[in-house]
């Protein structure tokens, strides 16, 4: 049962020491009570407080970093769905490979993994993991292959085998990677959580079926190892669904603890469509690693674009910095366009500025993340604040032209900002992002 704030409250020092971070002790058990804040934050906790509310203020997915820097962060979720308030850690994307694929192809996939980059709205967007599947059942051989993944990439692996030799030899090798074991069972858990502790790995655990998988993990825990990851046995899209479903539901609504951890999937093959429909599932559905069984670029581009969509916070438009941006190798003379710092339209229209083939200016004031007619309407893109920024960051010492492109949709504003801009001219561009070309051949050109 979950404590209130005030129940938690009465087992805090009540010192209001703020070493915590927070003003008050009252304060600090609100955000321990809404799962924000953690209880080691508080440097003078009891014994009796820690042990009351060690488990209480847990996040009911519990949080794994993996790799060397542990930056890629699982778990942590607090809702089922992302209108509620956010999600918080993305579904890891790997890729697989073998122990019996030829070099060459080992290689090519490596390098593949590693020279990767998506870049979206201002993200940079990578592979995340390598997975190395032991097939030969040689543990030196697939020891090799782990550690020539890991050099290559750098990234953590999930290292797979149901041969605990090779899983031994494969964990010694990679140790300060902070990879995945996988998979423990109810006979291998005792030597797996050995090896995982000490070549300091997470522990992936899997089961039959839910009630097997939801005893094992608790056993684990309560035996002291908490670096814990869900895989289930599943045979179908349908089943994989409702797994990770189950689990999601009771452990947030229902403080299940058992399947309070983040989950990995391997998708082991089928055409592009069934491996596509595999992934989608796992990146709405609560995925916590998912593992696609082939490089594909092209499949990349569209499981990295949905990723972005859902993980992105509903209540926080992604911006980019306000600035005068350049657009190819503009000049003192090169034109100047305007527009707001909602990341879209920002990407939108310098994609299509630099498509015209100009070299131009652009200048983003700040508009709270906001579109052009959001901001307009807000207030925030008005004749005087945009001349006011203008001002601010000395555009008139960048450049010699004293022309202005403004979006057309905001034609209004050019009589106040060439009153607020005295000595510049307003030109009123295009309404859409996709004339830009045709404006710039008809009046620049």
């Amino acid at each position: 049962m979950a404590l209130t704030g005030l129940q938690i409250q009465k087992l805090l020092p009540k010192t209001n020491c703020k070493e915590c971070g927070s003003n008050t002790c009252l304060a600090f058990a609100m955000k321990l009570a809404a799962k924000k804040a953690e209880l080691s934050e508080c440097p003078y906790a009891s014994d009796e407080a820690k042990k009351i509310l060690g488990a209480a203020s847990e996040p009911p997915v519990k949080g794994i970093a993996l790799g060397p820097d542990k930056k890629l962060k699982l778990g942590e979720e607090t809702v089922l769905y992302r209108h509620e308030k956010t999600f918080v850690n993305q579904t890891a994307l790997a890729i697989d490979i073998s122990d019996t694929d030829k070099p060459e192809a080992i290689e090519k996939t490596l390098k593949s993994v590693s020279d990767y980059l998506l870049e979206r709205v201002g993200e940079e967007l990578r592979v995340d993991m390598v997975s190395v599947t032991d097939k030969s059942g040689d543990p030196a051989k697939f020891a090799a292959v782990c550690k020539k993944a890991y050099d290559t990439t750098k990234r953590p692996l999930v290292i797979r085998s149901q041969n605990v030799q090779s899983l031994a030899a494969a964990a010694v090798a990679v140790k300060g990677s902070n990879s995945v074991i996988a998979s423990a069972n109810p006979k291998t858990a005792v030597e797996l959580i050995r090896i995982a502790k000490e070549n300091e790995h997470a522990l992936a655990v899997t089961a039959p079926n839910l009630d097997d998988l939801s005893a094992l993990a608790a056993v684990i825990k309560e035996g002291g190892f908490n670096n814990i990851i869900l895989n289930f046995e599943t045979f179908s899209l349908a089943e994989q669904f409702q797994a990770n479903s189950i689990a999601r539901r009771a452990a947030l609504k229902d403080s299940f603890k058992p399947f309070g951890y983040p989950t990995l999937k391997f998708i082991d093959g089928g055409d592009d469509f069934d491996i596509a429909g595999d992934a989608i599932n796992e990146i709405t559905k609560y995925g916590g690693i998912c593992v696609l069984p082939k490089f594909d670029a092209a499949m990349l581009v569209s499981l990295m674009t949905l990723r972005l969509n859902i993980y992105t916070d509903p209540q926080k438009p992604i911006q980019v910095e306000p600035k005068i941006y350049a657009i190819g190798e503009p000049d003192k003379n090169s034109p100047v366009f305007l527009t707001t710092n909602f990341s879209l339209t920002y990407f939108i229209v310098s994609g299509e500025i630099e498509n015209s083939g100009t070299n131009a200016w652009l200048v983003v004031p700040e508009c709270e993340g906001m579109s052009v007619l959001t901001a307009w309407a807000a207030g925030k893109f008005s004749g005087a604040s945009i001349a006011k920024f203008i001002k601010g960051i000395n555009l008139e010492e960048q450049v010699a032209t004293r022309q202005i492109i403004i979006p057309g949709y905001v034609a209004q504003i050019s009589g106040e900002l060439e009153e607020s801009l005295p000595g510049w001219k307003v030109v009123v561009g295009p309404q859409e992002a996709a004339d830009i070309e045709s404006f710039v051949k008809a009046r620049l050109k």
